[in-house]
């Protein structure tokens, strides 16, 4: 049969074929091997493709035709049949178009690498298979079911060279609460309750009254041998206690369970291939990632974008090189969203969405570039090809994320953003460098508005406040500040668990056990101390979602008072990341006139649980807070105009004169002054 060639993929195999591309290894299908490496370069990690270049990842997930047929159940989606006559006609004209926007690999869900013709990472789904997760994964006969698994699933990529490595599962998640109570709750032959119930008699000694300090044991169970007969039945933790350790000691256990026997299963199986774990759901849980470490090439984690001008919180991927000891990380999806869509997708979630088309190729190319610049990113996926279904996924979730709308039609301004931006990613990512944030001098001047519900008007750079973890621990979020004529404003954008298995479902979560941020603040009228609490609901709703709220108290008293004139907006998810703006009035700091031009300050922030603990001293929050001497001082900045060569998407190292002759830096190189 004769095949349509469309004429855009001529130009587009020229073009790939042209110097200084991502894709530099010119015919993989005549590369001298399958292996693929990864390796440093003046401290910059890459990818190195089978014939030995240096390979940055812009991929694309779910880069196939789509769904079985075109509705199903009602829903109008995506596919290849509705557009085209033949296959191979939907075929040519994919591949111009993503050669054409600068995209290099096929990403999870896609079509075989003898299809596309492109380097790829397939989503094995290795652990579920292998009935690993929620099932007894300390059983014995779990590893040899997940080397079965290995050899059957990495069969059809084994020895090509298009085959990057695998993705051992997506988002499998490491929920602490959910773990520890699920293998609490199963039968005393369960061998993963019994490692469990085990580790309890360590760490408590095999005493049960030490346990029950830290637990409210289930009536009936008054001991160890109790707790381990008794089945679909889970102590919660007792406020106050400290049992949200050894919460998270048991994470870390299955976590390392898990990736040895996926590291052992696919080494076995594919030796030459990439382990790139289970793609963290824009979440991390920091015992699962140093248990992940030893046991993979890079570390997976999909992301969703901090803020619609492409912001990428900078706690996360710092986060990642200390507890992955400087392992490459790959952005296995990101994404964007706008409510202005042809498909008609609600955008149904806290998943990032903006207003505009146009909006949404700015944030995009922004972030883009962003995550080229991070030195361990060796490349990103844009998750997805096609918009969700008109009337939503099979599961609810309902997005305008597609590059192409369910009708095949490419959304023209995102494309042309990321065509423009996709071939320069390599570049930008040879010219990435580590920099310290160090702790500041001043706060700066912005025009917040609290309630818009979102930090799009923020001058992020400037107003990043440094926080420091004790370790072995890191920062679990970022918190900025900046003032205006109205006030003191501050953000915080984290990620942290509330475990609501663990806990009684008619009571509410005492505040000093919810995720809360300290706020010391003396603009020389004597201190103020305030506190910001995200409270989450004593019950899910009914779409079974948590609805979190915020706030914000007085806290120089014995009570929670109230902050007259003050605004605190919560607009983060229900789980577990969280995104929060609050402004306090000059009035309530004492100030009446026009607002000093310094002031002293501390922040501080708990976790859930009270399970970990960030400050900007470095300080634990209750010694942090207790001395207003030892607040840092800090000069208020007055506002003044961006400089004109602060453009994230800009080329790496070049350096454009602003009107008064001196030379900028670009946002996106993270300096830490702007």
């Amino acid at each position: 049969m004769r095949r349509f060639v469309h004429p855009a993929l001529v130009a587009a195999a020229l073009l790939l074929a042209s110097p200084g591309r991502a894709l530099a290894c010119r015919d993989f299908a005549q590369a001298p091997g399958s292996r693929w490496r990864l390796e440093a370069r003046q401290r910059v990690a890459w990818l190195v493709t089978p014939c030995g270049d240096p390979f940055f990842s812009i991929g694309i997930n779910a880069l196939n035709g789509g769904g079985p047929a075109r509705e199903a159940a009602g829903r109008i989606a995506y596919h290849w049949g509705a557009f085209y006559p033949r296959f191979d006609a939907w075929l040519a004209v994919t591949r111009a178009r993503t050669a054409t926007w600068g995209f290099n690999t096929a990403g999870a869900s896609s079509l075989p690498p003898d299809v596309l013709a492109l380097p790829v990472i397939p989503d094995l789904e290795l652990g579920r298979t292998a009935r690993f997760h929620w099932v007894d994964p300390f059983d014995p006969a779990t590893e040899e079911r997940m080397r079965a698994a290995a050899r059957r699933l990495v069969a059809p990529y084994k020895g090509s060279p298009f085959r990057i490595g695998y993705f051992s599962d997506n988002e499998v998640g490491w929920w602490n609460g959910a773990l520890f109570a699920f293998y609490l709750e199963q039968a005393a032959t369960n061998h993963t309750k019994q490692r469990l119930v085990a580790l309890l008699r360590e760490v408590y000694g095999d005493d049960w009254d030490r346990f029950a300090r830290d637990f409210v044991p289930p009536p009936g169970v008054a001991s160890f041998a109790h707790l381990l007969a008794r089945e679909g039945v889970t102590p919660h933790l007792r406020p106050g206690g400290d049992g949200v350790q050894v919460v998270r000691r048991w994470t870390g256990m299955v976590a390392e369970r898990y990736y040895r026997l996926v590291h052992d299963a696919l080494r076995a199986a594919d030796p030459e291939a990439l382990v790139f774990g289970d793609r963290l759901p824009i979440y991390y849980d920091p015992a699962a990632v140093r248990a992940m470490a030893p046991w993979v090439d890079a570390i997976a984690t999909n992301y969703n974008v901090d803020s619609p001008d492409g912001w990428i919180a900078r706690y996360y991927f710092d986060g990642l090189r200390a507890l992955g000891a400087g392992k490459p990380v790959l952005v296995s999806e990101w994404f964007f969203a706008a409510n202005e869509n042809r498909t008609g997708n609600r955008n149904n979630g806290h998943l990032m969405t903006v207003a505009t088309q146009a909006e949404r190729a700015r944030g995009a190319a922004a972030a883009a570039a962003r995550f080229a610049r991070e030195p361990e990113v060796v490349g990103a996926h844009w998750f997805q090809y096609y918009d969700h279904p008109r009337g939503g996924r099979g599961d609810g979730e309902d997005y305008d994320f597609g590059l192409v709308d369910v009708d095949d039609r490419p959304y023209g301004k995102l494309v042309a953003a990321l065509g423009r931006v996709n071939p320069r990613l390599a570049a930008f990512h040879r010219a990435a460098r580590v920099v310290s944030l160090r702790p500041r001098a001043e706060l700066p001047e912005a025009p917040i508005d609290p309630r818009d519900r979102s930090l799009a008007e923020w001058p992020k750079e400037r107003a990043l406040v440094a926080l420091r973890a004790p370790a072995p621990e890191v920062p679990f979020g970022d918190l900025y500040v900046a003032w205006s004529r109205e006030g003191l404003s501050l953000a915080a954008i984290a990620m942290d668990y509330y475990a609501p298995e663990l806990l009684p479902a008619d009571q509410e979560l005492p505040l000093d056990e919810c995720f809360h941020v300290d706020w010391g603040i003396d603009a020389g009228h004597g201190p103020r101390r305030f506190a910001l609490y995200v409270i989450p609901p004593r019950a899910r709703s009914a779409d079974g979602d948590y609805v979190m709220h915020v706030r914000l108290c007085r806290t120089d008293g014995d009570r929670c008072a109230t902050v007259p004139a003050a605004v605190a907006t919560y607009f983060g998810a229900d789980q577990p990341r969280i995104t929060s703006e609050v402004r306090i009035p000059w009035d309530a700091l004492g100030v009446e006139g026009p607002p000093p031009r310094a002031l002293r300050m501390e922040l501080a922030a708990t976790a859930f649980h009270r399970a970990r603990w960030m400050s900007s001293s470095g300080q634990p929050p209750a010694a942090a807070l207790a001395d207003p001497a030892d607040w840092r001082r800090v000069s208020l900045q007055p506002r003044f105009a961006p400089k004109r060569s602060q453009c994230v998407t800009c080329s790496a190292g070049r350096r454009r004169p602003t009107r008064n002759g001196r030379r900028g830096r670009p946002i996106g190189t993270r300096a830490t002054t702007s």
